[in-house]
């Protein structure tokens, strides 16, 4: 088995491409208009394509597909790579034409859709002429889907939807909603009669399904195959947020590493107080500790699937939760009072730190999922004692060398002579 940390020249080549095209183009194009990838006027828009069709002249558009769904095909190791880079800047994933909660139902839809489903709404999507939101979580059951209840009747030659979710991401801001019902899942246009979206919250909306009615070919996959289709969306979103987090990690230790080199406090430069090393020291640890994680993790899913790979995935998802937010908290301590304000990325990279351990799934159950497939490769010990209660291996290792004490005498009596030795030590 090979055990490789090395990243194969041509690729790196792509990675610096990337890295150069963020920092020159996009970020600039962030600062001075804001969203614009997802803005309506033409002047804007016209900034926009032209680097999207840079992206595209690279091979990296829609670069989380793989090439039987229409994508480059990079796989998850070299997906996480680029993506520590466009994590660290906006709008890069939609430049890139890889954002979320895009991504995800993109990939439901090449993956179950049916010819005319992928020509309706798969092709519009990846060429960003619409936009879509996924519709899970529920106000009574979390996201857990055996507590749903948002359920579709059929009736004639229409589906009619009814009931209630929340914390659709992007909801009222999406062209086509993904409603994950207890008996399927349904492309349901946002505008159809009876989609209730409510005031509040603005950004991960509460939406009523109050009867709609959409056409018997907006099931998506088959008919009760909802869980599968949001165990494929959702495996593979917790990892790409994973592999985004890094970037922000290490953005937030790259401000408090410059911030620390530059401020005075007591009389001396503050990177030579002791408590702002120990800060610098274990984030850097940290970080290095989730990055590995995730890029093994993806290495698992490139080598066998989401499937196989889903303890680590939800590892990694509550393990990203925590390393944000403990990186972010540092950095802002370090930064000091500028750090509480909005004038840095760090106040928002905190206070969004324990939404990652919400979405997609909350951190405790995804550490009882971790717990119980652990366990499943345990069995319990027989008798009183642990296998590992020294007394008893010791008493069976001296039984192995038995026979030797009997042709030796002076090696039983040097064997005696430890035994004493450990029992007077107690």
């Amino acid at each position: 088995m090979g055990w490789d940390f090395s990243t194969e020249p041509e690729f790196q080549k792509k990675l610096d491409w990337v890295e150069n095209f963020c920092r020159t183009e996009i970020e600039p194009l962030d600062l001075v208009f804001p969203y614009a990838v997802r803005s309506r006027n033409p002047k804007i828009k016209a900034l926009v394509k032209p680097l999207q069709d840079e992206v595209k002249a690279q091979g990296l558009w829609a670069l989380f597909l793989d090439k039987e769904l229409g994508g480059p095909g990079f796989g998850q190791l070299k997906l996480g790579l680029l993506n520590e880079i466009l994590g660290r800047y906006g709008s890069a994933p939609q430049i890139f034409g890889a954002a979320a909660p895009d991504t995800g139902n993109m990939e439901m839809l090449a993956a179950y859709g049916t010819d005319e489903q992928k020509k309706r709404w798969l092709t519009p999507m990846l060429n960003q002429e619409i936009w879509s939101a996924y519709s899970m979580t529920e106000p009574q059951g979390g996201s857990d889907p055996r507590l749903f209840k948002t359920h579709a009747v059929r009736v004639g030659d229409e589906w009619v939807i009814h009931g209630e979710k929340w914390f659709t991401s992007a909801g009222k801001a999406a062209d086509i909603l993904f409603v994950m019902c207890t008996n399927g899942m349904f492309v349901v246009p946002r505008d159809a009669p009876g989609v209730e979206i409510m005031p509040e919250p603005r950004t991960h909306n509460h939406i009523k399904y109050n009867d709609v009615h959409v056409p018997l070919d907006h099931l998506l996959g088959p008919e009760d195959g909802a869980r599968v289709l949001a165990q494929r969306r959702l495996g593979g979103g917790r990892i790409h947020h994973a592999m985004r987090t890094i970037s922000q990690c290490k953005l937030a230790l790259d401000m408090m590493c410059e911030r620390a080199l530059s401020r005075e406090s007591h009389g001396k430069i503050i990177s030579e107080h002791q408590m702002v090393q120990e800060k610098i020291a274990d984030s850097y640890a940290a970080i290095q500790m989730l990055r590995l994680y995730v890029l093994e993790t993806a290495w698992k899913i490139d080598n066998s699937s989401i499937r196989e790979t889903r303890t680590d995935i939800a590892a990694v998802k509550y393990s990203m939760a925590k390393v944000l937010r403990e990186v972010s908290f540092n950095a802002l301590h370090i930064m000091g009072s500028l750090g509480t304000t909005n004038l840095t990325p760090i106040q928002a990279m905190y206070a969004g730190a324990p939404t990652m351990g919400i979405a997609d799934g909350v951190d405790e159950v995804h550490k009882a999922t971790v717990a119980r497939n652990v366990l499943s490769g345990y069995e319990p010990h027989e008798g009183f004692w642990p296998t590992e209660y020294i007394p008893a291996k010791r008493e069976k290792a001296r039984s192995k060398f038995e026979p030797l004490f009997e042709k030796d005498p002076d090696l039983r009596k040097i064997a005696d002579g430890y035994a004493e030795y450990i029992a007077r030590r107690g």
